[in-house]
């Protein structure tokens, strides 16, 4: 007898892209046979949300999968003003090599509202959220219409960090600080959330040996990836003093196709909102020294070398 095969997990993208979040939908949009991607949802992030929701189709048909439906979403926290990142990812959010502005439509539908729309739709327990930037389409979606939170299968995030602290403020992580109101309602929903925090993603770093191997593929994704990632590296390498540059939001993706490439823990993770010096922490209690309930499987440690095998190996196939 030969094994059924599994059919592909559905998934939405959360995003606000930036060069790390475009490779992680090309490394999605790369594996139909595990992943069937209902839809991109755009929020304003690292570069406003005109931006975000053209990036995300600049990407779509980069990966010649122009019928991916994009929807744009909310273009400001839940309660703050918009903190953006051209600093890291360029005045567009895709800043290094030039590309032709897209031709595939944005959808009319707002992104909250297909949200909502998709998880009553599909049966409970069916569909992944993907989010790799803040949180404020996934907060305004919950807030709106609550009896979603139970049909959503999983939560699968970059975001967050503890041992490696903060990446925007000393304390903070970029997707936290920009709306930790809305991670503060999303981390306290009640859905199964597997994070993804610099913590991992800071051990998953491009190398010249994985640009490399992106040019040497020969596609025009693969030279993307590598004009991005030499683009995107040279903030983080003058930060930190590393040989590379962490693909954060690929992370996310890698873990749907290969979990047995993670480590984590099952804790709390509570989101600071009020202090001034240490607003959008996560709070992770690593050590279980609290008697909060465990509400996160916070991940702490990657195989790179597996990790990047699998990126190269997908990314060679668009």
């Amino acid at each position: 007898m030969t094994a059924t095969p599994t059919p592909p997990r559905k998934i939405i993208i959360d995003t606000d892209p930036g060069q790390d979040d475009a490779v992680a939908i090309l490394l999605a949009l790369a594996c139909p046979e595990a992943l069937e991607v209902l839809g991109i949802t755009a929020v304003a992030g690292n570069v406003p949300l005109a931006l975000t929701a053209r990036n995300a189709r600049i990407v779509c048909e980069l990966a010649d999968k122009p019928e991916v439906p994009v929807f744009a979403g909310c273009d400001r926290p839940l309660a703050r003003a918009l903190v953006t990142a051209e600093h890291v990812h360029g005045k567009t959010g895709l800043d290094g090599p030039v590309l032709p502005e897209p031709t595939m439509p944005l959808q009319d539908q707002h992104a909250v509202d297909f949200l909502i729309e998709t998880l009553r739709r599909e049966p409970t327990g069916t569909v992944t959220l993907c989010p790799l930037g803040p949180l404020t389409n996934i907060a305004t979606a919950f807030a709106k219409a609550p009896d979603i939170i139970p049909r959503v299968a999983e939560i699968v995030l970059m975001g967050g960090a503890y041992f490696e602290v903060g990446n925007i403020t000393p304390a903070a992580e970029f997707n936290i600080y920009v709306d930790p109101e809305a991670a503060k309602a999303v981390f306290g929903a009640g859905a199964p959330l597997v994070v993804m925090p610099l913590d991992v993603t800071h051990k998953a770093l491009t190398t010249a040996p994985h640009i490399a191997g992106f040019r040497a593929m020969g596609t025009r994704v693969g030279e993307m990836v590598a004009a991005w990632t030499d683009f995107f590296e040279r903030f983080d390498k003058e930060k930190y003093g590393s040989e590379g540059a962490p693909l954060h939001d690929p992370c996310v993706i890698a873990w749907l196709l290969a979990p047995e490439l993670f480590t984590g823990r099952h804790i709390n993770v509570e989101i600071e909102v009020d202090s001034p010096l240490t607003r959008g922490m996560t709070v992770a209690d690593w050590w279980g020294v609290t008697d909060r309930a465990a509400n996160a499987l916070f991940i702490g440690d990657v195989d790179a070398e597996g990790f990047f095998a699998l990126l190269t190996d997908r990314i060679a196939r668009l």
